[in-house]
């Protein structure tokens, strides 16, 4: 009878409906507002502020960059959130159900608890249920990864989200809308985490979080001298400070790593891969651990017929590979079945043209999971097609023999059997069995996997099978593709805890029987033991595994749901597009850990000039706009170009230690030049504006040495980058000199900046060389040991 009217209408006021709203947990405004009101942009807001206060308008140049980072950062969390509400892992508008004992059709969502609704084949199954009478066959690969069908019966529990096969039940729902099983997975996939997984943007994150704590005390300390001990007008006190304090300020880091990630994005958009997270590039450049599922990475996501064997006890003489061909084009024809294995053998039937006889039908027995196989009578005779030890039972021995050379190779084989008695309807047969001959089927190996496999090997990328298929079985597929290790395999239902988990990701490569959380806790074993890892999927039971990996890639030809959670998704579903990925990756790291750099020598230049100013009680000689200046031709620019240059060099050491050891050389040039120029300049008694004119100059030969060094060796692109520069610079420097605070110098002066200028080049050559051994000395092992007894031998730190 179902529910009455009286009890559907109090649920729904309950509730308890079958409706959702699970999105992400950001809205667009608190996406906005954690973008807007950040700690750096309320310093940016404060300096804007000040400078405005004394009319200094020309030093707000600064400000194109900021509000730059800003709109980047909220287009992409708002993309990010779009592409994650548009998930859905349920395809079923409409469902059956029985109300006041009629049946009708209604919107899924509009069901309610302690519904009755009937499934039948092709359903999805739209809430977590228990069958009440009848039985089905469901598909729960979507949620498993296990492929087989499952009979379910009354008292049998039904996972929302999984299909229904074949038959017809009626099912009670137990949990709707939001309890659901598919609900609760959807709200774990949709959650938008706060966690960088990118090492470079974790440590610019770092470099700025410490930034951030020290600009406040530098710049109170330098307008106090400036304003109160120098006696400087309060616009200059104000002007200088904020030079110090934006010169301290990465604000162009984040927008070179923006700008790189997109371009990156685009080209690989034209390889066919799709980035839903750009900073998964750089991720996939530093993985160690690639972990793969086996369909649809591995193999093709179907099936194919690879041969058929005629059965060494088929007692029919006149029985061959062509007769054995035309009675399975005669049993594809007229069977009701349409899963992938049926659907392979139809395949193989039209590739080879191969014609249907004449045999005449009687009665069809589809396929069920209890039975492994199907049955067809014609007037001809009786056949079966099915799992051979389902078919043959107790004398499957006779035949194991024959079958165990392919099984043991990863094949799946079905046999073909002549029934001596119709046995239509019931669920063993009753009469002698004659095995005909084997259908050979496989998930072909994708044409590229083997060489894909091995430019991972080749790069020290460990790969690990993650399959809710048969173990051996995985291996065997494994074994074809190329994955080292791959005869090391386990079954992950003999995997009772984390630990045994944490222990076997240790031993094993290839994981069978694979449940949904075993993924994710698999993923986080390897986590723990520091690798970067990847995760490959295409189904709803690779989401939790993906949403943990450092960075996930799904095939297009997957689950719609596994796309959109994925980070990359390779929208032809070729696997062998990764290398090029990886490349891409390398490409974007290493060029940004060059160009970074560049922006680095500004903010160690800018931190000592402040100690030196205080220590020297000076006031800060440059202006915020001579700061932009030189940001922008012998920082920015030259940054977002050699951004572009091919690079698929290996990544190699710390980003922030690689960072600071080809900035620090010049920071410190800069430092020393410009700290004896105003030294001299005091000395001489110089005006302050020329002071910072020649100061800027001298910043700008600096940059273009360090230039000139990142740009080793030389090519045509590398020499036209450094002309346009050294071009935008002079024209600025000439033809904008008042918004640049550039102003005509006295000949001392000039003769001091080009004297500081000479013995600067002598300087950052030997500081580099200086840094560089040193960088050596430490890098060898046997000095760190070394350094490492003798600390443990004094105790230093003690």
């Amino acid at each position: 009878m179902g529910l009455t009217s009286e009890e559907v209408r109090k649920r729904i006021d309950n509730g308890q409906t079958n409706h959702t709203d699970i999105s992400t947990q950001k809205t667009v405004g608190q996406i906005v507002k954690s973008n807007l009101l950040t700690y750096f942009n309320l310093i940016f807001l404060i300096l804007t502020v000040l400078l405005c206060i004394v009319g200094s308008f020309r030093n707000l140049t600064f400000l194109p960059v900021i509000i730059g980072n800003t709109v980047i950062g909220i287009f992409q969390e708002l993309r990010a959130k779009k592409t994650l509400d548009k998930m859905s892992m349920l395809n079923a508008p409409h469902s059956i159900v029985v109300r006041d004992g009629e049946q009708q059709q209604i919107q899924s969502e509009e069901l309610v608890k302690d519904d009755i609704i009937i499934l039948s084949a092709g359903n999805q199954i739209c809430a977590d249920a228990t069958v009440l009478s009848g039985s089905i066959s469901v598909n729960e690969a979507l949620l498993t990864g296990e492929s087989d069908e499952i009979k379910k019966k009354s008292g049998d529990g039904l996972m929302s989200g999984s299909f229904v096969v074949s038959g017809q039940c009626y099912a009670k729902l137990d949990k709707v809308g939001n309890e659901s099983y598919i609900s609760q997975l959807t709200a774990q996939a949709k959650a938008m985490g706060d966690g960088e997984q990118s090492e470079m943007i974790r440590y610019i994150n770092k470099l700025v979080k410490w930034v951030g704590i020290i600009i406040i005390p530098v710049g109170i300390i330098l307008f106090c001298q400036a304003y109160i001990m120098n006696g400087e007008t309060f616009k200059k006190s104000v002007v200088s400070m904020v030079a110090a304090v934006l010169g301290m300020i990465p604000e162009g880091l984040y927008l070179l790593t923006t700008v790189a990630l997109a371009l990156s994005t685009i080209r690989l958009a034209k390889k066919q891969v799709l980035l839903h997270d750009m900073k998964s590039i750089e991720t996939l450049a530093r993985v160690d651990v690639l972990c793969v599922d086996k369909t649809g990475t591995i193999t093709e996501p179907g099936m194919q017929v690879t041969e058929l064997v005629i059965s060494g006890r088929c007692g029919d003489a006149e029985m061959d590979k062509r007769a054995f061909a035309h009675l399975l084009a005669d049993y594809s024809a007229v069977i009701e079945d349409n899963n992938a294995t049926m659907e392979a053998i139809r395949a193989y039937v039209a590739k080879n043209e191969i014609e249907k006889g004449s045999r005449t039908l009687l009665k069809t027995q589809p396929f069920t999971s209890a039975n492994k196989y199907s049955k067809v009578s014609f007037v001809e005779g009786d056949y079966m097609l099915g799992a051979p030890e389902f078919i043959m039972k107790d004398r499957y021995e006779e035949i194991s023999g024959e079958i165990e050379e392919y099984q043991s190779k990863g094949y799946r084989v079905l046999l073909m059997a002549e029934s001596g008695e119709d046995s239509i309807g019931s669920v063993r047969p009753l009469g002698g069995i004659s095995p005909i001959g084997y259908i050979v089927l496989s998930n072909p190996i994708r044409e590229n996997a083997e060489s894909t496999f091995t430019y991972f090997k080749e790069q020290g990328v460990a790969i690990k099978v993650i399959s809710g298929d048969n173990p051996a079985t995985v291996s065997e597929v494994a074994k074809r593709a190329g994955i080292d290790g791959a005869e090391n395999y386990v079954d992950a239902s003999t995997l009772a805890s984390e630990k045994d988990i944490t222990e076997a990701v240790d031993k094993y490569t290839v994981f069978g029987r694979v449940t949904p959380k075993q993924k994710q806790l698999i993923v986080r074993a390897l986590q723990k033991q520091k690798h970067t890892v990847a995760m490959t999927g295409d189904g709803v039971n690779d989401i939790l595994a993906m949403k943990d990996a450092d960075c996930s890639i799904a095939m297009a030809s997957g689950s719609e749901a596994a796309a959109q959670a994925a980070q990359t998704v390779l929208l032809d579903s070729d696997f062998g597009r990764m290398p090029y990925v990886v490349f891409e990756g390398r490409q974007v790291v290493n060029n940004i850990q060059r160009s970074a750099s560049l922006f680095l020598v500004k903010n160690i230049f800018s931190l000592l000039m402040a100690i030196f100013s205080a220590i020297f009680a000076i006031t800060y000689p440059l202006e915020p706009s001579q700061i932009s200046l030189i940001s922008m031709f012998t920082i920015g620019l030259p940054g977002f170009l050699l951004a572009l240059e091919p690079n698929r060099d290996r990544i190699e050491g710390n980003f922030m230690v690689n960072v600071m050891l080809k900035a620090l050389p010049a920071g410190l040039t800069d430092v020393l030049s410009v700290g004896a120029l105003v030294i001299c300049g005091q000395v001489f008694n110089l005006p302050s504006e020329d002071i910072a004119t020649a100061g800027t100059m001298l910043l700008a030969v600096v940059g273009f040495m360090i230039i000139i060094k990142i740009s080793h060796p030389f090519n045509k692109m590398k020499y036209g980058v450094l002309l346009i520069n050294i071009i935008g610079l002079l024209f600025c420097g000439l033809f904008l000199g008042r918004l640049f605070a550039i102003e005509s110098i006295s000949n001392i002066c000039f003769l001091l900046m080009v004297v500081f200028a000479f013995a600067a080049e002598s300087m950052f050559r030997y500081l580099t060389l200086f840094v560089e051994k040193l960088s050596s000395f430490f890098g060898d092992e046997k000095n760190r040991r070394k350094i490492r007894r003798k600390i443990r031998k004094y105790n230093i730190f003690k």
